[in-house]
């Protein structure tokens, strides 16, 4: 047993040279770009409609494999998430714009009721994705 044990610290001991090479080649940042935003000044953020008028909630920010933003699933409808219908729309669809005092808000060029009438997706935690959903 103590074999094992002096065997599998040996081993764990030369390992970390050949992790620490690997981690070599990463970059690192000095500093933040200048105008990011993290995921989270988009999730749960009302979306309004060109007019002012509270149209949904971003309920989810979806990223392809590289990482990239690609799309939003926006909450559309329902009282206190009854009756809510989640829809896809792609990440370039929502913009942000400056109110008055220069607090930014989530703005899309559509009404509640297109979004109302797009296609649903439900998500499926069983595979930690969106699926269509078949009401």
């Amino acid at each position: 047993m103590l074999k094992l044990a002096y065997t599998t610290a040996v081993i764990a001991a030369l390992s970390v040279p050949a992790i620490a090479d690997t981690m070599s080649n990463a970059r690192m940042l000095r500093e933040m770009p200048a105008d990011s935003m993290t995921v989270t000044d988009w999730y749960k953020q009302s979306v309004y409609d060109p007019s002012d008028k509270k149209i949904g909630e971003v309920m989810d920010v979806l990223l392809d494999k590289s990482g990239r933003v690609t799309s939003l699933i926006i909450g559309v409808g329902g009282f206190l998430g009854a009756g809510e219908k989640d829809v896809a729309v792609p990440f370039d669809a929502v913009h942000v714009t400056n109110k008055d005092n220069n607090k930014w808000y989530l703005v899309m060029n559509t009404t509640k009721d297109e979004l109302k009438s797009a296609p649903g997706f439900k998500y499926d935690r069983s595979t930690t994705t969106w699926i269509a959903d078949q009401k």
